[in-house]
């Protein structure tokens, strides 16, 4: 692998992914939305960014010649827990742009792919390790869920039409890490925990993983992954109160001591959307927020043990992670003093 292009460039994992690769010696192609965004998020770092957009891959398909790979991370996700209607959105980004890069890029000569899945296509019973082959059902996942696995199935189709080209998957779970501009939800979490703006802690159970180490499992996959197997990168789970005491050691601040029941959660959450309704401003809690966080309790542990042996993927500790996520976003001036109280449940 000599050249590589990596759509999402400028998103949390891709960043991360693009300085992997270049730490690698390895020449890099980024694809991003804003020229702008990526010289902040790059600087002097010798990227060759394309401005482009998943909803029109023919828009930068020519720039896929000459790369010995791709690794796709973009995809449409942070909006989908702030309210309103994003099922268009998601299969347009994420299921069809998918299908398009995928071809665009077979016939730009790109042999070797890394499609960026999640946990979200895997499910099983509460309290029991998940591996890769349990898939989700349809049934039980909300529009978000739905386009990563009806994206994951259009990786498989592929790659049953092409053997010549090798599609490899990794399933990340929940990203923390430096680098987070967007922010994810993830990052505003950190941010507003360390404004003081959290009213409580919150329930539910997490996979929390630092993105530097999903990025250095997406390039093991692209130079060990079997084609069309899918590899976890989930991280540790976790409940928030096992997160918050990491943050309030990551930031100083202390962390709140109120538990919020999640009947609460979703009194807020339906007051939230209504004022959005109102003011067109995104909730800052969404009901399909708070019933992910009510499904999905105690279906965050996994076995991540392919990943392990056949990848060698490691994890540093969460409270490495978060300490340099907060020193990040500290030398950015971002960690300002606030007392409004919000919820950090949307990306």
């Amino acid at each position: 692998m000599k050249s590589a292009f990596v759509t999402g460039s400028t998103g949390l994992l891709g960043n991360n992914l693009v300085r992997e690769l270049l730490r690698q010696g390895v020449r890099v192609k980024g694809l991003a939305r804003s020229q702008d965004k990526a010289r902040q998020q790059f600087a002097e770092l010798p990227v060759d960014i394309v401005e482009g957009d998943m909803t029109d891959v023919g828009g930068f398909a020519d720039a896929l010649k000459g790369c010995d790979a791709l690794f796709h991370t973009a995809a449409h996700f942070r909006d989908c827990y702030k309210g309103g209607q994003h099922a268009q959105k998601l299969q347009a980004t994420n299921v069809e742009g998918t299908v398009a890069l995928l071809d665009a890029a077979r016939k730009n000569g790109v042999r070797e792919i890394v499609h960026t899945s999640s946990i979200a296509v895997l499910d099983g019973p509460p309290g029991q390790p998940i591996d890769e082959t349990m898939a989700r059902d349809l049934a039980h996942a909300d529009d978000y869920y739905r386009s990563k696995i009806l994206s994951d199935q259009a990786v498989m189709r592929f790659c049953q039409q092409h053997p010549d080209t090798r599609v490899v998957m990794v399933l990340p779970g929940w990203m923390f890490g430096p680098g987070d501009m967007g922010p994810t939800s993830a990052g505003q979490l950190v941010l507003d925990f360390a404004a003081r703006k959290l009213p409580g802690r919150i329930p539910g159970t997490f996979s929390v993983v630092d993105a530097r180490d999903v990025a250095q499992i997406q390039v093991s996959a692209m130079r060990k992954g079997q084609s069309g197997h899918r590899y976890l990168a989930a991280g540790q789970n976790m409940t928030m109160d096992q997160l918050f005491p990491l943050l309030a050691q990551a930031t100083g601040v202390p962390a709140p001591t109120r538990a919020i029941p999640i009947g609460l959660l979703k009194v807020i959450a339906w007051v939230n959307e209504t004022q959005s309704r109102l003011t067109g401003a995104p909730a800052l809690v969404s009901r399909a927020a708070v019933r992910l966080l009510e499904r999905e309790a105690g279906r965050t542990q996994f076995n991540q043990e392919k990943t392990f042996t056949a990848l060698q993927g490691t994890f540093r500790p969460p409270l490495d992670t978060l300490t340099d996520t907060v020193n990040w976003y500290r030398q950015k001036g971002w960690l300002t003093p606030g007392t409004t109280p919000r919820m950090a449940l949307s990306g």
